[in-house]
């Protein structure tokens, strides 16, 4: 039983996009590990931009300043 859980910023992904995620991660699945589809499970962690940080600061900010490199 694969397990998958993918975390991704909530900057207004679809619920279309979140579906082809999961259909392709479960066919990756099926196709590279001989994983069954019906006992594949996708999750989907939407955080906060506010929430997540890296390169020593919050995405907010990292956002911020990317036109300014």
């Amino acid at each position: 039983m694969p397990y998958v859980n993918v975390r991704i910023t909530r900057d207004g992904v679809t619920t279309e996009q979140k579906a082809q995620i999961v259909a392709e991660i479960t066919q990756t699945l099926q196709r590279v590990l001989g994983k069954r589809p019906d006992l594949t499970h996708i999750v989907i962690d939407e955080i906060d931009p506010e929430n997540w940080g890296f390169s020593g600061m919050l995405t907010t900010e990292y956002r911020k300043n990317e036109g300014n490199h």
